[in-house]
């Protein structure tokens, strides 16, 4: 870096955050730092033009879960700890919304479906048969049934003869979130610099040095937000997953509202801009997606078609306008990782695929292991 003295003593110097990854958990970081230390100097630092991982790639669901993804995880972690997910879950979006504003994140709720194609037949069986025990198991969160059977009235083909609906599911618009989040950020005196990546980093007795490419800088503690990037970070405790999508062009007289879900959440869509945001299908290839690579596949981009043809859009013309990939971070457990990894550095990742859900808890409690 070609640094002038005025560059280094307004950025570099001094010190005394710097957090890794301009994202939901990063900003949220920042920003609960500057509350909590109003004299302090933070500095984000972020890879991409834009946030790297899933934070401006994400589908916009103001979700905390289907009824499959619920009944799966209650397959390998205790009920407890499924409703402690949850309430992480939804307090991360009411603090989310809280923080920005329904008008400003263009917060819809629309509510939350899940179907079910006519081969799932169990999948949709046992969903029906412990759809009241779910409702139960929730009633401690949201004292009134969350999940009820409903009749498609979307037109939808090829699918079982009920949805089952969320009315407290919402969506929102990801680019007008973040764009505030950063703007909020950058209101509060927090320094970012895109388009720079941490090599490597050595601890200090008193802090951390921090060595980009071509150039190093100390801070005293070094927080990493960086989520499905955080692989060598946490020994392999958190995995790559990239999610694929695409959009359609602007569909006339479109008459579909709301966020979808299909085959235990592998597959989602929603509405946007008269347009349907249609992505999943990492569970066609799991190899293959477990990579921090961004791009499509062709086997995942064919299927979203072919859905999108035969069950989603069944009568409807349509094109495709784009297509792109996020990276998430999962692991073994659904449970967030936030710990203090030595005495200066901290990390706040494996998000599973819950970003936009727990973001903002998560980056908020990051910042809570300083004292």
């Amino acid at each position: 870096m070609n640094l002038s003295y005025w560059e280094l003593k307004n950025w570099f110097t001094d010190v005394d955050f710097t957090i890794v990854g301009s994202g939901i958990v990063g900003l949220h970081c920042a920003l609960r730092l500057r509350e909590k230390f109003p004299n302090s100097k933070i500095l984000v630092l972020e890879k991409g033009v834009l946030p790297q991982g899933a934070s401006t790639k994400n589908a916009g669901f103001a979700c905390f879960g289907s009824i499959s993804e619920i009944i799966d995880d209650l397959k390998s972690h205790t009920e407890e700890e499924v409703v402690q997910l949850i309430q992480k879950r939804w307090n991360g979006l009411q603090l989310l919304r809280k923080n920005l504003g329904d008008d400003v994140i263009d917060f819809k709720p629309y509510g939350g479906y899940e179907l079910f194609l006519k081969d799932d037949e169990s999948s949709y069986a046992e969903c029906l048969q412990k759809l009241p025990f779910i409702n139960d198991l929730l009633k401690t969160l949201f004292r009134n049934d969350v999940f009820a059977r409903e009749v498609d009235r979307f037109a939808f083909q090829g699918i079982q003869e009920y949805l089952i609906f969320n009315p407290l599911e919402a969506q929102l618009d990801t680019g007008k979130m973040m764009n505030a989040l950063l703007q909020k950020a950058i209101g509060n005196g927090i320094l970012i610099l895109n388009q720079v990546e941490v090599a490597s980093y050595q601890e200090k007795s008193n802090g951390v040095d921090v060595r980009l490419s071509d150039f190093s800088f100390f801070s005293k503690k070094v927080m990493f937000a960086t989520n499905g990037f955080a692989g060598n970070l946490t020994n392999n405790q958190v995995k790559p997953a990239r999610a694929q999508v695409l959009i359609t062009e602007p569909i006339p007289n479109l008459d579909i509202k709301g966020t979808f879900h299909l085959d235990k959440g592998y597959y989602y869509f929603r509405n946007i801009d008269d347009r349907i945001l249609f992505g999943g299908g990492r569970n066609l290839a799991f190899e293959e997606e477990t990579t921090t690579s961004l791009g499509q596949t062709e086997l995942i981009q064919n299927r979203l078609e072919e859905l999108l043809k035969e069950v989603i859009l069944p009568h409807t013309d349509f094109k495709i306008a784009h297509r792109w990939s996020g990276i998430m971070g999962l692991g073994s457990t659904k449970k967030p990782m936030v710990e203090q990894l030595s005495e200066h550095v901290y990390c706040g990742v494996r998000l599973g695929g819950m970003g936009v859900a727990i973001g903002s808890k998560i980056g908020q409690e990051l910042a809570d292991l300083v004292q």
